[in-house]
């Protein structure tokens, strides 16, 4: 079983990263099995499916479902098709959010975005093929026993509560769909921004952690503990992504930055302010610290991966 010696509050960034590289080292192998097709399949769809899932990332979803499984005493072999999933339903999601038709993004993990580097047709086809082949991995490759909870578990969370409904909501804050939305008060701004972000991007950590318990076999204490070290990550992430788009490099992001205000978009430092929102932050990567911590010294990755994430620069 692979493991991460990372924990406390004073992990650096170092420490991290060359954590996510063992992951990344674990994982890419595996993704690229993942996206070998027979001949049946289109070469420019696949082609396309490549490039989006294997370009350079951080891997942090298959991170979280293997260092869940690692805290529940599991191995990284019996999550790995976990880990592949989830990496699929994100790279399909960031496929189509860049689309024109919705956030109309053309740089992503610093290369052209799918639509940019292909065609928006071939674009579209690729997220839908990644979604399927998402589910036709984790169909195949997990236990018997939790194969239905865990498939059940993974199509919530890509759909219309969760990551689409998230997406779908976002664009009509952004577009003006919700009436009289921006004169709201704070309250209810911060609300809607936070109901948007819990389906958006948190929903996908929280599947991620949930699969690599199930692939563990975790009693549902340590499941309990894996969702509540979930929500607060989630929350904490979506809002450093935040910061750095409003503070951040496009060099150093990936992508590109400052659209966010540009466009509106409802965001904790667009809402209250820069300061208050890293202090939330903060604060909330405690939280996840303190639920991972509870989960015992398997969980280290997790404690350190909460401490780390306020503070990146990508």
């Amino acid at each position: 079983m692979a493991t991460c010696p990372v924990s406390g509050a004073d992990v650096s960034g170092a420490d991290v990263l060359a954590a996510l590289e063992r992951v990344r080292a674990f994982i890419d192998p595996r993704l690229d099995e993942a996206l070998t097709f027979s001949g049946d399949a289109a070469p420019r769809l696949v082609e396309a499916m490549r490039y989006a899932v294997l370009a350079p990332g951080k891997r942090l979803r298959p991170a979280l479902a293997l260092w869940a499984s690692s805290a529940c005493g599991g191995s990284w072999d019996a999550a790995a098709p976990a880990a592949i999933a989830v990496e699929l339903i994100h790279a399909y999601s960031l496929v189509h959010d860049d689309l024109p038709a919705m956030d109309d993004d053309d740089l992503r993990r610093g290369r052209p975005t799918c639509h940019r580097a292909f065609d928006e047709a071939t674009a579209i086809l690729c997220g839908d093929a990644l979604q399927a082949r998402a589910f036709e991995i984790l169909a195949r490759g997990l236990p018997p026993e939790v194969t239905g909870r865990a498939c059940a578990v993974l199509g919530r969370t890509a759909g219309a509560e969760a990551l689409v409904g998230g997406q779908q909501d976002d664009l009509a804050a952004e577009r003006g769909w919700m009436a009289d939305l921006a004169s709201a008060p704070t309250a209810t701004r911060l609300e809607w921004m936070q109901r948007i972000n819990r389906r958006k991007t948190g929903a996908l950590f929280l599947a991620a952690l949930e699969l690599g318990g199930l692939a563990a076999g975790a009693a549902a204490d340590r499941l309990a503990l894996l969702a509540r070290f979930g929500r607060s990550f989630g929350e904490a992430f979506q809002i450093a992504d935040d910061l750095l788009d409003a503070e951040g490099s496009e060099a150093a992001v990936g992508k590109r930055v400052g659209k966010d205000a540009g466009r509106g978009k409802l965001t904790l430092p667009t809402v209250v302010g820069l300061a208050s929102a890293r202090d939330r932050a903060v604060a909330l990567a405690a939280e996840a610290a303190a639920a991972a911590a509870s989960l015992g010294p398997g969980a280290e990755p997790l404690v350190g991966l909460a401490h780390w994430i306020v503070g990146r620069d990508h």
